[in-house]
């Protein structure tokens, strides 16, 4: 049995960079929070817990802040007005929003200045995506998928003349960022893309498309609650039909990959190297 692994795989720099921020500030402040878990996976998020950080979840928790205490914001960053609200609570603010993340934010404040609308492409849910769009002052709309992209053009036909920029959430698949962009372009929409993909994930997507559509089976680690793992599982499943998405090894199920000769893995920008060095190993003991 031959195991490779993406030589991509696990934390990316903003993830890594957030991680280590949080870590740095811990013992120097009175308290430390972040807002929202600094990342997207549970091994992590109680490593940090045991060291005294905590997790304030909504605006509503930054009432409790004081002076002397310190407020990390995380890789995905946060709407400006939360911003402002975690400064005017006295504690010290520290932005560990990834710099492919905070050139987002500076390229919606200007396009939207400029009176452009924006559309963002990717999960209106998600805590990057809520953030970009808590950072143009004007007209914002959000667009899931090729589907949602469908609609929202049948639906403004009469403003398809108007200027309009369309940006992605950081972890988005790029090649269906670019399938969305050349369809407004094909209904001629007056349409500027930025492509705000990270090179990291591009570079990631890329590997393991490779990667599955050369092995037997394949398997992709990451938390449940990471949009980036989610599309490494999308992209890694239409080349290989026996794809695995797990958060970790005691989830991996080994009659899954009976047969399987050559397997491939990889892991989500929030997956810590301990992980997936776990998996590599029960992938090693197991007998298929």
């Amino acid at each position: 049995m031959k195991i490779e692994t993406a030589e991509t795989a696990g934390f990316c720099f903003g993830v890594q960079r957030a991680v280590d921020t949080v870590k740095e500030f811990c013992g120097k402040c009175d308290k430390v929070y972040t807002y929202g878990p600094v990342v997207h996976n549970e091994d992590v998020v109680r490593e940090l817990s045991d060291m005294g950080i905590s997790v304030i979840d909504s605006e509503d928790g930054l009432d409790s802040l004081q002076e002397g205490e310190c407020i990390v914001i995380r890789a995905h960053g946060v709407p400006e007005a939360t911003v402002e609200k975690m400064r005017s609570s006295g504690a010290d603010v520290v932005d560990a929003t990834c710099p492919f993340v905070a050139k987002i934010h500076k390229t919606v404040v200007r396009e939207s200045s400029e009176g452009r609308k924006v559309i963002i492409v990717g999960r209106k849910e998600h805590p990057e995506v809520i953030g970009i769009m808590g950072w143009c002052p004007g007209e914002c709309s959000v667009i899931a998928d090729i589907d949602e992209a469908g609609d929202y053009i049948r639906k403004n036909l009469e403003n398809k003349g108007f200027p309009t920029t369309i940006v992605a959430q950081t972890t988005y698949n790029h090649e269906k960022f670019q399938d969305i962009v050349e369809l407004f372009k094909k209904n001629s929409y007056n349409v500027k893309a930025v492509d705000t993909v990270c090179g990291a994930t591009r570079e990631r997507q890329s590997e393991a498309g490779e990667l599955a559509g050369r092995v037997q089976a394949m398997i992709v680690i990451g938390g449940r609650n990471s949009s980036n793992s989610a599309k490494l599982y999308e992209i890694c499943k239409e080349r290989c039909e026996k794809t695995l998405f797990i958060s970790s090894a005691s989830e991996l199920d080994p009659e899954l990959l009976k047969g399987a000769e050559h397997i491939g893995i990889t892991a989500g920008a929030s997956t810590p190297k301990q992980i997936i060095e776990e998996v590599i190993e029960n992938v090693r003991r197991t007998d298929i």
